[in-house]
């Protein structure tokens, strides 16, 4: 029986899997958006460097950072826009066939939220790769590949879990866009995006040390770039207590709606 339902949900991501790979030509347009990025970044960090004469900067050589920023773009162009997706099956009554399948609807969406993401950081990263190989070399921190690997997984179910709890608002507010959007900001900047979490100021650590954003993407590119200096068991365990934390949360906002939904008649 579990096998069976296990396999339902494997079915989802694969389907989706095989979906996303009919639209090779938007991820290609989304890759050169991405070397934009990426050169952009390269550019303003070398003269950051540059002025100040040091080849180490908070732990991090100029090669290091430029694959920072390679993994956390990719990671970040890689979540699909959940909110967009609920909120538009909400509005029209799609959900109303979601809620009558044999499938958990949270559950539904996290498959084919792996299945799109998982694609999109593959492509990502290949072409984010290149074009650090090209300005700062290969990366010579070849064990980091394996600790980006262990915690990718755990920074997507992360990334996931927020993404839902904010879409799942809509069965209140309809729109979620804003909230999306003040979501993919924080994760821009206290989640350590554009700028590692060790650069920031001690305070500013302490506060992020204690929210989800840095299991999604400072973890897994501190770990690529510095796995030695990494604690692997303490993020994955972090990664771990939120995706407990945030499920909990998303499954009580999921079932508050959904009788807010039967109540109204929707």
């Amino acid at each position: 029986m579990i096998g069976a339902k296990l396999a339902k949900y494997r079915a989802v991501g694969v389907i989706t899997l095989r979906h996303q790979l009919a639209y090779m030509t938007d991820f290609l347009l989304r890759s050169v958006f991405l070397l934009l990025i990426l050169f952009i970044f390269v550019q303003l960090w070398s003269a950051a460097y540059a002025g100040t004469g040091e080849p180490v900067v908070a732990g991090f050589t100029l090669k290091q950072i430029v694959w920072y920023l390679v993994f956390t773009e990719a990671l970040t162009m890689a979540f699909p826009h959940l909110c967009l997706r609920v909120e538009d099956e909400i509005k029209q009554g799609d959900i109303a066939i979601r809620l009558v399948r044999p499938l958990s609807y949270i559950g539904y969406h996290y498959m084919a939220f792996l299945g799109e993401a998982a694609l999109r950081f593959v492509v990502h990263l290949a072409a984010g790769s290149a074009i650090a190989w090209c300005f700062v070399g290969p990366p010579a921190f070849v064990a980091g590949w394996a600790g980006l690997l262990a915690l990718s997984a755990g920074a997507m179910t992360v990334a996931f879990l927020l993404n839902v709890t904010v879409a799942l608002c809509a069965f209140w507010v309809e729109e979620t866009r804003g909230l999306e959007f003040v979501l993919q900001k924080l994760q821009f900047t206290v989640g350590g995006m554009l700028l590692p979490i060790d650069m920031m100021p001690d305070w500013l650590q302490r506060v992020c040390a204690w929210l989800p954003f840095q299991a999604v993407l400072y973890m897994p590119a501190r770990t690529a770039v510095d796995f030695a200096g990494s604690p692997l068991a303490r993020f994955l365990a972090v990664q771990a207590a939120w995706t407990l934390a945030l499920a909990v949360l998303a499954v009580f906002i999921y079932r508050r709606g959904v009788r807010r939904l039967h109540v109204n008649g929707g």
